[in-house]
């Protein structure tokens, strides 16, 4: 589950000729580095991309668009492998799937993904969020697979993996080397089987193995909770389809109950739409800028605030940890810069990029990297994080049942004059 903030392109499907080009780019790059599972049905029907006609539309002509790749080495290698390699048949949609998750895997960015027309109706599922699995999203951080956040609630944080923790083993299998999508793939899988990973963590001596029973994950993107003494508790899961229809019952809630202070809990979320997280962002924000993003031709997209502001005024505390990622960080950034909320916790994640996700003819994807985004005070957050304005450690051991430290805090804050 990568929930990465994500422009949806929706209807604009690449021809077979641009997939073409993807296709003959790639092999010179590492055919070996993604095999995707032989497609069904998606977006549509994925079994449409006929081999024969890519092959037959190579020519030289291709070849001396770029003098300095060798095309015919890629044919070659196509070849040898269809004749000599030991476990025959192999599928032609396989190299082809795997060949496109190669290219984009050589851009060497964590975030930028190709999805064979299975993983790709996975991921739009995980959007929704609905789907079988751990719960937990993972990425790629200094060339390692890390847990980013295990979802509250789900199996991954019953079973107790913490965000930081490194995935050195799945099932068994090294994940040097894995991209997020193939990880993802391997991880999830049908309800009440078990997926066993070697996790290695901060202070541990050695790797240890952590079995997880998956299950069906159906999370709430928003929950509410009144306090007391005026003081809202909303906790924001994650930011997909559902978010803002749930963000704004849990502000009917507040402005029905007359609740005067709020703590937002962004803890553990590890973002999704961008639209969402403007939207939300714009709740206490009149005027201004929430966040801009910024294109490797420089230019840029600011998303100024929107909406009525319905939260404006109201003092508001943001929970954040090391698992607070992408969208949870544009709305942290933007609330800690206008000085609108005292941030509490941890440095969050440092996921600053933004990837388009578009959907091809035969159900494959690209999530691609094509923008970094920067608070309303021109910080970029990409790799570094939001450091929050009081620093408080979350402890688990230390903690009673029932007690929330950051929780606890949050509250003493509000309390205060200043408030």
């Amino acid at each position: 589950m990568d929930t990465s903030p994500i422009r949806f392109r929706a209807g604009r499907y690449a021809n077979l000729y641009l997939v073409i080009i993807l296709f003959i780019a790639v092999f010179g790059l590492g055919i070996m580095v993604g095999q995707a599972i032989a497609a069904k049905k998606t977006i549509k029907v994925a079994d449409a991309t006929n081999i024969d006609k890519v092959l037959n539309l190579y020519t030289t002509n291709l070849a001396e668009k770029n003098s300095s790749v060798d095309f015919n080495q890629f044919w070659q290698v196509w070849e040898e492998i269809k004749k000599s390699y030991v476990k025959q048949p192999v599928k032609d949609s396989d190299l082809f799937y795997g060949a496109i998750q190669g290219m984009v895997y050589a851009l060497g960015d964590p975030h930028s993904l190709y999805f064979p027309p299975k993983a790709a109706e996975e991921f739009v599922k995980s959007m929704s969020g609905e789907f079988e699995g751990i719960g937990a999203e993972i990425g790629i951080k200094n060339n390692q697979l890390v847990v980013v956040s295990p979802l509250p609630g789900t199996p991954a944080a019953k079973a107790g993996l913490r965000p930081g923790d490194q995935i050195i083993l799945i099932n068994g299998t090294s994940t040097v080397g894995l991209d997020t999508s193939s990880a993802v793939e391997q991880i999830r899988g049908k309800a009440n089987t078990t997926v066993v990973l070697n996790i290695m963590r901060a202070g541990w001596e050695k790797p240890q193995d952590i079995s997880i029973v998956r299950r069906k994950i159906n999370i709430p993107s928003v929950t509410f909770e009144d306090k007391g003494n005026g003081v809202a508790y909303m906790r924001v899961m994650q930011f997909n389809d559902t978010t803002m229809d749930q963000f704004n019952q849990a502000i009917k809630q507040i402005q029905k109950k007359k609740l005067n202070k709020i703590i937002l809990d962004l803890r553990g979320n590890p973002g999704g739409y961008l639209d969402m997280a403007v939207a939300m962002g714009s709740e206490w924000v009149k005027d201004g800028v929430i966040v801009t993003e910024k294109y490797s031709n420089g230019e840029s997209n600011v998303n100024y605030t929107e909406g009525t502001h319905r939260l404006a005024g109201i003092p508001t505390v943001v929970l954040v940890n090391g698992g607070s990622a992408s969208a949870a960080e544009i709305v942290a950034g933007a609330l800690q810069d206008y000085k609108f909320a005292t941030i509490i916790g941890e440095k969050t994640y440092g996921k600053g990029s933004v990837q388009n996700y578009e959907p091809f003819s035969d159900g494959s994807a690209l999530k691609l990297t094509i923008a970094e985004w920067f608070t309303p005070n021109d910080k970029n957050i990409n790799e570094q994080g939001i450091k929050p304005d009081i620093e408080v450690k979350e402890e688990w051991e230390k903690e009673a049942v029932g007690q929330d430290i950051m929780i606890d805090k949050a509250v003493e804050l509000l309390k205060t004059p200043q408030n």
